[in-house]
Order: C-alpha cells, then structure tokens, then sequence
C-alpha cells in the first residue's frame, strides 16, 4: 500500500482546461529531506578526502602560511625559491590582487610539498616493523633505533587528530617475501607432519619449484606489489570467497554473541530498538569519519579500509562467482519475523528516529497479524543454498515484478535484523543452553538468516542478541569492534521497566510488509530448505566456559596467552586423534594497507617435541616447562612474521594464483594448496574501542563468537579471553565425521588446560625462587597487545 502510495504521490494529465497537477506534499518533503542529507553526505565525505589527503598536516596550516607569505611579500623580502616573483611574471599585471593571488598560489605549493613529505616521512617510519620482535616484559631492553622511532612516529601521529582513514595513505604496502625465505619457512612448519620419506619428497618438490618456475611466478608477484594497493586482498576476496560455490551458512560465515552475564532487558521490542539506533550511529560515525582508527599502543595504526562495507552491503550470488555491492547510503533496514518481511524507515521529519520511536515501529511488527505469503516464510533458505543455484533461481524468477522490487529493499537495507521466536538463554550449570544459543546464531533453523547480507542482528523473546555475519567484506575483527561499540553505549539505553528510554515525539512510519509472487519458484524454495536442513543436522557445537584460570596465570607463568591456549590446543588435539595435523591461526596484516589476514601454524617442531613429552613418564617437569617456553617463543616469532608480512601460506596462495593465469603447473603448489586444515583456531579480539570500560563494568563482555570447521574431519575453534580467569572455546565439528567430537574435543582441551596448570605450580613448588621471580616480573607480549586490539 505506501508502494501504491508513493507511486502516484505526483502526477499531471492534459485537460481541455490546461495542465492538471497532483501532488503529495508529505512525500514530496520526504524527497527533499532525502536530497539535502545526501547532499550534506557528499559534502562531508570532500571534507574527510581533502583532510585525508594532507594528514598529518592541519588543513588550517595553509591559511597560516599563506599569511606569512603575504607578510614577507608585502614587507619587500623574498617567499622562499623566489615563487611569488616568479608567478607574477606569467600574470597579466602587477596588481594588488595578483600578488595576492601569486602569494596564495606560492603558498599552495609550499604546504603540499610539506604535507607530502610529513606523509611519506610517517610511511618510511611505518615501515618498520623491528618494535614488533622486541620483548615489553620488565627488565627488558628496547633498542636506541627503537626508541628513535617511537619518538617520531608520536611526533606525527599527535601533530593532528585522525579521522578513521587518515592514515591509509601513510601505511605501507603488503611486502612479498623472498621465495627462499617461504621455502625455508614452509619446510620447517610440515617437519612434524611428515615422515622421513614424505618429508625428503617434499624437499625436492621445494627445491625444484625455488629453482625453476618460482622465479618466473615471483617476479610476476613482485610485479603486482608494485602496482597494487595489496598484493594479496584482491585475490583473497575473489578465489577463497566470491568464488566458493558451497552455501554460506556455516562453511562461511560467523556468528557473535551478546554479553551473557548481563540481561539489560527482557523486553524485545525495546531491546532490538536500541541496537538498531546505536548501529546505526555506528554507521553515521563511520560515515563522517569521526571514529578513530585503532592504534597499537597508542601510535601504531591499523588499516580501516574494511570498515567502508560494513553496512549498506550484501553478496550477490552468480552462477560462476558472487560480487559484493555496497550501496552509499540506506533509508531503512529490514526485518524478519515469523516468515515475514518488513521494510521499517529509519528516519523521518529530517532526523534519524529515535530508540523509543524504533520501538513502537518494532511493536508494531511483534504484534502484527500478518502471515507470510506463499513461500515467503522458507524464501531465505535460498541464501543458505549452493550460490550456483541460487542465482539460477534469482535470475529466473527475481528480475522483475513486486520480487525484483522486495528482494531489492532487502539487499539494499543497511542490516536485516530478525525478530526470533525462542528465548536465548544462559545458565553455568546448563552448558547446552549457551550451545543452543551458539547454534542458533550460527544457522538458526536455516530461513530466518538472510546469509548474503553484511550482518543480520538475531534478537531473541527474552532481549538478549547476537549477529550472522557474512565474512567476505571483512574479518571478524571489524564486526567485534562494531559489537564492543554496542555494548559500551547499550548499558544505559533502558528505563526501570526494561522500555527504551524518552518519549516518542511523532508516530513513526509503519514497517511494511513486502509483497512476494513466488508460486513459481516453491520447489526450488524448498529444495533450498531442505538442504540448509541437512547441513545443519550435520553441525556439532559446544560452547566451553573455562573459568578455572585464564590469562592472569599465564602471565605468571611468563607466556604469551595466545601462545599458551594454541599450546593446549595442541596437546588436545593429539589426544584426541592420536597425531599431529595442520592448524591455522588467524593473525592480521592490518598493518598494511588493504590487509586482512595471513596464517600461523601453531603445529611446530617445538610444539610437536612438548606436547609428546607431556604424556611421557621419562620427562621431567623443568624438562616439559623448558619444552613449553621454547614452543611458545617459537608460536611467537611465527606470529611477529604473519604480521610484519612474512607469512608463508598468503605468499604461497598468490604464487598458485599466478602460475593458473600462467597456466603453468606446479607439483609443490598442487600438494601445498591440497593440504586440509583439519584444526582451524582464531582468536576473537576485544578491548577495540575505548568506550569499553571492562573496570567499571567487568559483566559487558561478550562471550565471543564461533564458526564451521574448515575441514569435513576437523574442527573450528574461536576462543576469546575474556577476563583473568575466564576463557570461551566455541568448537564446531561435524557430526557425519567418525573420528570428531566436538563435546568430547572440549574435554581435552579442559584436560589439557588443567595439565598445563598442574605442570607450573608443581615446577613452582620444586622451584620457589623461581616462581616468586616468575609472578613478580609476568607480563604478556607484544604480539598479545596487538592481538588484542
């Protein structure tokens, strides 16, 4: 009906009496309030370019220049090179103004060539990466050259404030490793996975490939790193995501959850109404660029770049490969409840609406009684299918008609958010409650998640939430910070009676139910639902609240957390399928222009020569702690390289790449790329934004999030350390797997952490002068403080 509305909302017809005209007013102030915040929009965004574009300098420094220039010209004395004499020699005459005008111009050329070279004096300092190798514990020694840097680096950082992409053209580019240094490192991460034969046969794969084509592959690569932003990114996004064919639920992407410990309201209405506002301030933030970029211990920048799509975006399906499609701005978001879609206006009378305006329009969709027209209810089950399928059918049968129209609304909504139907519930003595919590974000019953959007905000009936997010657009890091930005300004968003605070000013727009006609793609709509229900039949969650001890212990034992929990999953591993296995770690290269992510293999010489110890009566404690200390040392400097751009599987991804457009073959890429990551691990980082207060409020701390294994025989474990003594594992298996368990993997990875534990205080209690040194002096790594933000 607002359709019908807005179609005839102007209209003219030619009478014998003349023109007659017909308009809408209210719609016709809805155009112009659309067409002024889009042009305040582009305003700003020229503001933001032109104050990018010379940071770290000051826009404002021009006028003072300029003002000298006139002083010194106008005074007898020459500008600097003599520039305003030399202008005026091309000008018509000597006037006033002209010297003005010659004194602006000389002006003009003597800021940008200072501006340029503060940028590119701030992008050779970004360059290096040697504060990243050296110790912060106490008594350790930072390097002069150390120093040095971190002095300049705080000199042009502080000279002005950065907006959220001031520093993307002072970062540096992704660096391609030399293909000597990839070898040596790839041969040295698969020597515990290899017997002597296969290890020897890998070696002359290597060998050859170093010698022969390698060369030719890296010089086309090095080639690339010149011309492009990031060596890697553009690739990355096309072969490993656009072009997967598998359905996004659960092979892709991933889920959050809210802070559990905390229930700020029971009433779901209210609670969806605020974080629909706080994302969508989120949005505005990073729209005028008024969010800061993050930075490692204060001055080090991350790059932002995958914060540009992390609304208004969706993955569009094609038969061959999907393209992500951003949109530059969105009226509305979208929402799903009870198979229904509605599209709510989020802004009205010039402003955007308030949380307790949000809330009538969200009660007004809870108790509508609307029913989901034919196949409307199963129709998301399509994003959750094969993405060659889906597109056959959206090319079929969405290309024109009111679901050409629907299915736009959908994919152009800022978010989608669904209004589920079940409770999300949480109780320490009922461990299945929070796996159900888990299994419902990560698929829900498999049509209640549109997959393709940039995140769907999932509110359960009691008001607690979490997000599906499609992982093409960026990495999990950017949707927590995003998630931790809720949080921090959610807290104090309720009244006494669980209701939005304030008082709605107006009625707000109705939610509008879109309108579908798909009779002639039901069978397709339920093949899809159909499949979405095998695949998560198949799926095994278990979500572990470790809260014996967490990274406080560990840093009285002297080791990296990160390193000391991928050690225990190590030790879990193997005694859960009785051999060693390729493990990824996620680690980020944000401190690159354009970079995402690179690979750490935990699974080491060191890691594989401890974790055999520890089931080993012939060792000794200080023999398996020693053992210990050097795996973690050894996880480090495999992590301080993914970071500083000398990884090995990103580098050895590209090369693959090369040598298929090359179409040239190669045994040693073909039996590198084959290799499953049966035990795939990431870290889900917290403590992004500021705003997080954790001292004043320890309970607003999400319990992270989670995803599908990598591998049909392995596991995907996401931990995130939330406190001192408490640590979330979410570990997913395969249920159609014989030889995985993911409840059987948590109590191993339990087992393990409480050996681990058992190991030090006994080495402590042998040991006493060491342990009083070792729990005055703790302390966690660089890696661990980067890693953490």
């Amino acid at each position: 009906m607002a359709e019908a509305h807005q179609a005839v909302a102007f209209s003219f017809a030619i009478t014998h009496e003349g023109f007659d005209i017909n308009y809408d007013q209210e719609v016709l102030n809805l155009v112009w309030n659309s067409g002024i915040r889009s042009w305040k929009k582009r305003l700003a965004r020229a503001n933001n370019g032109i104050r990018n574009g010379v940071y770290p300098a000051h826009i404002q420094s021009l006028w003072v220049i300029t003002a000298i220039a006139l002083g010194l010209h106008f005074a007898g004395l020459h500008v600097p090179f003599n520039l305003v004499n030399r202008l005026l020699i091309n000008f018509p005459s000597n006037t006033i103004n002209w010297q003005i005008l010659a004194c602006f111009l000389a002006s003009l050329f003597v800021w940008l060539s200072i501006c340029f070279t503060m940028r590119y004096t701030l992008k050779l300092l970004l360059m290096y990466k040697g504060w990243m190798y050296e110790s912060r514990a106490p008594g350790s020694k930072v390097s002069l050259r150390t120093k040095l840097w971190a002095g300049a680096v705080k000199l042009f950082s502080s000279w002005n404030k950065p907006g959220l992409y001031s520093f993307q053209g002072s970062l540096p580019r992704l660096p391609a490793p030399s293909v000597h240094d990839t070898m040596t490192r790839y041969l040295r991460s698969v020597r515990p996975l290899l017997d002597d034969e296969k290890y020897q046969k890998m070696e002359r794969l290597a060998s050859e490939f170093e010698h022969t084509i390698g060369k030719k592959l890296q010089w086309y690569l090095i080639l690339k790193s010149w011309w492009s932003t990031n060596y890697v990114s553009d690739w990355w996004e096309e072969y490993v995501y656009l072009r997967g064919r598998s359905p996004l639920m659960i092979n892709s992407n991933f889920y959050g959850t809210d802070a559990i410990f905390m229930n700020l309201t029971q009433n779901q209405a209210a609670r969806a109404a605020n974080v629909i506002y706080l994302l969508l301030c989120f949005r505005r933030s990073i729209e005028r660029q008024e969010m800061q970029p993050i930075l490692i211990q204060g001055m080090i920048p991350l790059c932002s770049w995958q914060y540009e799509r992390t609304f208004n975006t969706v993955r569009v399906p094609g038969l061959e490969t999907d393209r992500i499609v951003h949109y530059r701005d969105s009226n509305h978001v979208v929402v799903l409840h009870k198979g229904c879609y509605y599209k709510v206006p989020i802004y009205h009378k010039g402003r955007l609406l308030r949380p307790c305006e949000m809330q009538v329009q969200i009660e007004e969709i809870l108790n509508s009684t609307a029913t989901p027209m034919p196949g409307e209810k199963y129709l998301a089950a399509l994003t959750a299918w094969d993405r060659s399928k889906w597109a056959e059918t959206r090319n079929t049968y969405f290309i024109r008609g009111p679901n050409r129209v629907s299915l736009n609304t959908i994919e152009t909504a800022a978010f989608v958010v669904s209004l589920d139907e079940t409770p999300y519930e949480f109780d320490l003595q009922r461990p299945e409650l929070l796996d159900h919590f888990g299994r419902t974000l990560l698929h829900g019953n498999g049509y209640n998640r549109w997959f393709d959007k940039s995140f769907t905000v999932c509110v359960g009936t009691n008001g607690r939430v979490g997000f599906n997010a499609e992982h093409t657009w960026a990495d999990a890091p950017v949707m927590g910070h995003t998630w931790e930005y809720i949080f921090a300004d959610d807290i104090d968003g309720y009244d006494e009676n669980g209701n939005t605070k304030g008082t709605p000013e107006f009625q707000p727009p109705s939610p509008v139910h879109l309108s579908w006609a798909l009779e002639p793609c039901l069978d397709r709509i339920e093949e899809a639902a159909l499949a979405a229900n095998k695949l998560i039949n198949d799926i095994d969650l278990r979500i572990l609240v470790h809260n014996q001890y967490g990274k406080g212990f560990m840093k009285k034992c002297r080791l990296s957390p990160d390193a000391y929990i991928q050690m225990a999953l190590q030790l879990a591993y193997y005694r859960d399928a009785g051999r060693f296995s390729l493990t990824y770690e996620a680690s980020m290269t944000r401190l690159f222009r354009e970079g995402r992510t690179e690979t750490v293999r935990p699974c080491t010489i060191e890691s594989a020569a401890w974790v055999k110890a520890m089931d080993d009566t012939t060792k000794t404690i200080a023999e398996r702690v020693t053992l210990l200390k050097e795996a973690c040392d050894r996880h480090q400097l495999g992590y301080q390289d993914a970071m500083c751009g000398n990884g090995i599987d990103r580098h050895l991804f590209c090369l693959y790449v090369v040598s298929k457009y090359l179409e040239v073959d190669s045994p040693f890429l073909n039996e590198v790329l084959s290799e499953p990551w049966r035990l795939s691990t990431s870290q889900t980082p917290h403590g992004q934004t500021p705003k997080m207060d954790l001292k004043k409020h320890p309970q607003c701390i999400s319990s992270g999030g989670g995803f599908g294994p990598v591998a049909d025989d392995g596991y995907g474990v996401s931990y995130i350390i939330a406190g001192e003594d408490l640590i979330f594992f979410h570990i997913s298996a395969k249920k159609s797997c014989e030889t995985t368990d993911a409840h059987r993997f948590a109590d191993n990875i339990c087992r393990a952490l409480a050996d681990i534990r058992a190991m030090f205080e006994l080495h402590m209690k042998q040991n006493p002068i060491v342990s009083k040194k070792t729990v005055t002096n703790g302390s966690s790594s660089n890696t661990d403080s980067t890693k953490s933000k």
